[in-house]
């Protein structure tokens, strides 16, 4: 790979932070043990190591350390929260599952597969910029309504969602909020008792911390199902030998994003801000996607003049890495769902570009991508 690639796709995964790596080591060679190993040192080390990290990933949320359960990332904590939810249905009489049309497909195809089997989905649209008009969720709240899944901070053009307000409509009807706040985590303040949550996903690498975990809040006193079984780790959510590793990391990674929170803010968002500006000065008609100020920082999925994404990518790949939105979806050539959802047309949904600033981005990066991105107007 080129060195001198620049990294402007911080919403696919983050680079890790090399104190993330440096906690990570020791739990690869010498401090090896099975965390659930109770008969001696090694077992200690890990089983200690595991909780040091669930307190701090419990700290970042404002949750308490046992109402963090670890998953292998973000897909599979919108699993659990969704399917997770199946044997409260008969208990509580409800079917009805809400959700936007702007999720994520851990959560959008999970809810369609669950259709099979019982349960009323109800997608709803959002504006055009990207935020849900609230009192269309209030009418489709309903005695009936056992979840609602709202994203915090969308994973293709950034707009954050008032969860505070979703999450107390949906304690007035008696339903369970669930937010897949992957995006969110690091790059804006969360607060599980503000935000009126009971389940809440959150994954390690896109927090400068490993790939392969990720964790699910649960409220306590919520009942779920686990998906994964074969023993009782995780209060019997999820089965199978935690990695420890993974875990130490991740944890580390939280820590981080608390202590330099402020600083990461400021850092990115006067980045993103120069980018953008300058871009408007080469492009006065570029086009910015979602709302314009509730949004995560870092996040700018933006439109070229006479330009498809797949052409800026393309154009630029030899000096920027930046993409087309979803890292999920990123080899199929087809127009964003998410632009769609919006009310765009296919082929305005086909020009939106993510460019996603990071902690380790520096002001030459930035202006390598507006040297980059401007020269599309001599091509």
């Amino acid at each position: 790979m080129n060195n001198c690639l620049i990294y402007l796709d911080n919403q696919a995964s983050t680079p890790i932070d090399p104190a993330v790596r440096d906690a990570i080591l020791p739990y690869l060679s010498e401090q090896f043990g099975n965390p659930h190993s109770h008969s001696h040192r090694y077992g200690w080390v890990a089983a200690s190591a595991v909780r040091d990290a669930r307190s701090k990933i419990a700290q970042l949320l404002n949750a308490d350390d046992e109402e963090i359960v670890f998953t292998s990332g973000a897909t599979e904590s919108c699993n659990l929260a969704l399917r997770g939810i199946q044997g409260l249905s008969s208990e509580l009489n409800r079917n009805r599952i809400i959700t936007l049309s702007t999720e994520h497909p851990a959560v959008l195809e999970t809810a369609q597969s669950l259709s099979f089997l019982g349960f009323e989905i109800v997608v709803l649209p959002v504006e055009s910029d990207g935020l849900l008009d609230i009192s269309k969720l209030e009418q489709e709240l309903n005695d009936k309504t056992l979840l609602v899944s709202v994203m915090a901070a969308n994973n293709e053009i950034g707009v954050t969602q008032p969860l505070s307000t979703i999450g107390e409509l949906c304690q007035n009807y008696g339903a369970l909020f669930h937010s897949d706040a992957t995006q969110a985590a690091g790059r804006m303040p969360i607060d599980v008792d503000s935000w009126n949550v009971d389940l809440l996903s959150i994954s390690g690498h896109k927090i400068y911390g490993p790939k392969g975990i990720g964790a699910l809040y649960v409220r306590s006193g919520v009942k779920l199902q686990p998906l994964i079984t074969g023993g009782r780790q995780e209060s019997g959510l999820r089965g199978g030998t935690l990695p420890t590793a993974q875990i130490v990391g991740f944890g580390k990674a939280c820590e981080l994003a608390v202590q330099k929170f402020d600083e990461d803010t400021h850092h990115i968002s006067e980045l993103t801000s120069y980018l953008y500006q300058e871009l408007r000065k080469i492009y006065p008609d570029l086009r910015l996607f979602g709302h314009e100020e509730h949004r995560v920082i870092g996040n700018l999925n933006i439109g070229f003049p006479g330009y498809t994404a797949e052409e800026v990518i393309q154009i630029s790949a030899n000096r920027i890495a930046i993409s087309s939105g979803s890292a999920c979806s990123s080899a199929t050539i087809e127009p964003s769902k998410v632009l769609l959802a919006l009310g765009f047309d296919n082929e305005t949904a086909t020009t939106g570009v993510r460019l996603s600033v990071g902690r380790f981005n520096t002001s030459q990066d930035i202006d390598v991508a507006i040297e980059t991105l401007g020269a599309l107007k001599g091509d």
